[in-house]
């Protein structure tokens, strides 16, 4: 039996001198190219071919190529081909009758939907005019709170890229039609008259003449649009957003039956539509016409659809700790994009790019006006500025395909060889040093011992138990600084033994210039700390340029309790006598003891707090990977940044395995949007692969607060009070905000 599709919701109104109706029963079918045109000749409605399928829809019948104005269900057109026995009828089901209705002597089309109650001049319930697709014609209006939206191209009518829409504020605003980008989001338009303040009920109408205009609920027009050749009723009229995003109104002559004309556009830039390629690809002119193109480094995604955006061809590498990947930069000019940066700065053009190659997070810099904007990708609705110049440095993987790539890396490696000779020399001078400081402690330690007991004027607090050891004892004690046990970006750790006990005994390799009182307070201030899930400080050495922290012994064994950690940081934080900020949280600096207990150790790098701060700015202090976004921003320092750090070691114990190390899928990137991408999806198991023991429940809420402790605002982390009340279970752990896509999406 035949497929029939209801007809219940078209009428077709049309210029004529006389009205005419479509009678019941009548029925339009494929295979025989039917259609009912109106009664100018000018427009038809039927069934017309789009690709291999079929779709119901309105066209101008005279032009050539017929052009199509409306298609009914546009985004649910079938994929096969529709089969021949397939028609199109108007019924008595509730619809009285389809008709030719003259209201005008106006070439314009319009369906109408009538009640069957009603035989003599029945009121119109829905109309085409009201729904309109990607285009409306002479006597149109696009009304407040309405819309066009573009076809994906001259033969896919279905929703495109791109829409124009008629806002309530009284603006007319041209967006990308990318779900994220809300109407009121005016950050992501490319294009509006600028009359968002003309009040409610504005339309956009298209008269019969060409006239171009919006009119205000009073009908006095706010604002015209002139056309190219003026107005004329001697002409048709459509106003389109074309498959490009740029909305153009088109006129062709009714006499000479001429082809299309564009009479007014807002822009004459192919690249000015935000969106017009996809990310991490920009738009270029080629031989006038608009084409995307791939940052270095990457490859299109679908090269049939172009717009669709690229992907790196090598794998992202990021910061992976000891990573052995050299790296170079390739400069894109004049190419503007709507990303958002991780960090702006202060800085020429050279140090820019040289500072986005050092930095592990930096995946692009874009300089212009002296600002160095450093990004993480993807990098979205690249396109050519008016004016500014622009230099997008990108960073990519070394490799022997180009001359270009081959001697940035040579370059790299130059700069590694004079590292490493300057390492030699800095090791050699050490070792002198070390031996000449030896003997005068040696000969001193005594008077050393009283000088620092007794430097209260200096700055130190009293009533603290820390020793202060000489160079030389702790020589001894590590047998010369033989047994290393670990190593952190600002020290090592050795192995040594003082009064019996085992002790690890750190020395500070480098250390920020902040002033001897500074240093002295600090290693007082965390002498004064004791909790069971802090690591005890005995004593420090300050001979000279030689400084080193005793500790506990170092324990190595996998963290097993996240709450350890968290209650050590919360004591920091809220129940010292002076504030801390530990600033280098990182598993190589939570160590466990023999009954399994863990000990945050490693206070090289903290900051103290005074009774009057919540806040400080200092120095870069911190470990890559575990740092919070506001140190690479130039901004002032909370204990929120321990708070995002601790998020990243909460996340990796969850994993049991570094960020570094884990199979992260290449489209999502990072660890924090896999994390999030299988919290939502329901795929935690791929966190924890191979693991029966794991309950998932539990599993759930640690990704979940793992999650709300690394959002980019440092607002929107919780205190670490409340952390270890929903690590304890006694808050619930509220669902996290999805910050992750915009910041590498």
């Amino acid at each position: 039996m035949a497929a029939t599709f209801l007809f219940l919701l078209l009428l077709l109104q049309v210029a004529a001198a006389q009205q005419g109706n479509i009678s019941l029963g009548a029925s339009l079918y494929p295979n025989n190219n039917s259609y009912w045109l109106s009664n100018s000749g000018q427009f038809a409605f039927g069934f017309y071919g789009q690709g291999n399928d079929l779709a119901v829809g309105i066209w101008f019948e005279k032009t050539n190529p017929k052009t199509v104005i409306w298609t009914a269900n546009r985004d649910a057109v079938k994929q096969e081909p529709l089969p021949n026995d397939v028609q199109l009828t108007v019924r008595d089901s509730g619809v009285d009758r389809a008709q030719f209705n003259q209201q005008e002597c106006l070439p314009y089309t319009n369906f109408k939907f009538f009640p069957a109650c009603c035989r003599s001049g029945p009121p119109c319930l829905i109309q085409t005019f009201d729904i309109p697709t990607d285009t409306i014609v002479s006597g149109q209006r696009l009304l407040a709170g309405t819309k066009l939206i573009s076809s994906i191209s001259k033969t896919n009518h279905a929703s495109g890229r791109f829409k124009v829409v008629m806002q309530r504020d009284g603006n007319l605003v041209q967006y990308p039609n990318i779900d994220q980008f809300t109407l009121s989001s005016d950050e992501y338009s490319y294009w509006n008259p600028g009359t968002f303040s003309a009040g409610n009920n504005v339309s956009l109408n298209l008269d019969q003449n060409g006239g171009l205009y919006l009119l205000n609920s009073t009908g006095l027009k706010i604002r015209s649009f002139p056309l190219k050749n003026g107005l004329s009723m001697y002409r048709s009229y459509r106003l389109t957003i074309d498959a490009d995003g740029i909305l153009r109104l088109y006129s062709y002559s009714l006499v000479k039956n001429n082809s299309w004309s564009i009479e007014w556009s807002p822009t004459d830039g192919k690249c000015a539509p935000i969106g017009l390629c996809g990310l991490n690809s920009y738009c270029v002119l080629v031989d006038q016409e608009s084409s995307c193109v791939c940052l270095p480094g990457f490859v299109f995604i679908d090269e049939g659809q172009k717009y669709l955006g690229c992907k790196r061809n090598l794998s992202t590498i990021g910061c992976k700790g000891e990573n052995e990947t050299s790296y170079s930069i390739v400069d894109v000019n004049n190419i503007n994009w709507e990303s958002t940066p991780y960090s702006v700065l202060s800085l020429d053009k050279t140090a820019c790019k040289e500072d986005c190659l050092m930095d592990c997070n930096c995946e692009a810099a874009i300089f212009t006006d002296q600002q160095c904007r450093k990004q993480k990708l993807p990098l979205r609705f690249g396109r050519t500025p008016q004016r500014a110049v622009v230099t997008t440095f990108v960073k990519k993987g070394t490799t022997d395909e180009s001359s270009g790539v081959k001697w940035l890396s040579k370059e790299r490696k130059n700069v590694d060889s004079v590292k490493f000779i300057s390492s030699i020399a800095t090791l050699t001078f050490s070792l002198v040093i070390m031996a000449i400081t030896g003997v005068v402690i040696y000969r001193y330690r005594v008077w050393d011992y009283r000088k620092v007991t007794n430097s209260a004027g200096e700055g130190l607090i009293e009533g603290v138990t820390l020793r202060s050891y000489t160079y030389c004892e702790l020589e001894k004690a590590t047998k010369g600084f033989t047994n290393q046990v670990g190593k952190g970006a600002f020290g090592t750790v050795f192995k040594g033994v003082i009064g019996g006990r085992e002790v690890a005994i750190k020395q500070l390799e480098t250390v920020v210039d902040e002033g001897e009182r500074e240093f002295r307070n600090e290693m007082n201030a965390i002498g004064r700390t004791h909790h069971k899930n802090l690591v005890k400080l005995l004593g420090y050495c300050h001979d000279g340029t030689n400084k080193l922290l005793v500790y506990e012994p170092t324990w190595e064994e996998r963290v097993s309790t996240a709450l350890n950690v968290a209650q050590g940081i919360l004591y920091l934080h809220e129940e010292c006598e002076t504030q801390i900020i530990h600033c280098d949280i990182k598993p190589k600096n939570i160590l466990m003891t023999e009954q399994k207990c863990a000990k945050l150790a490693d206070f090289g790098l903290a900051k103290l707090l005074k009774a009057d701060q919540s806040r400080t700015y200092t120095g870069f202090r911190g470990t890559r990977g575990y740092v919070a976004p506001e140190w690479h921003r130039n901004m002032s320092i909370t204990v929120k940044a321990d708070v995002y750090s601790f998020g990243i070691v909460l996340l990796e114990i969850i994993c049991c395995q570094r960020g570094s190390t884990m199979d992260i899928p290449e489209d999502l990137l990072t660890l924090e949007n896999w994390m999030y991408h299988c919290l939502e999806a329901n795929e935690l198991d791929k966190l924890v692969k191979d693991d029966d023991e794991i309950d998932t429940s539990k599993l759930r809420e640690m990704v979940k607060l793992g999650l709300c402790c690394i959002q980019e605002e440092p607002s929107l982390r919780p205190l670490m009070t409340k952390v270890v009340l929903m690590l304890e279970g006694i808050l619930e752990i509220p669902s996290p905000p999805n910050s992750f896509s915009s910041r590498h999406d």
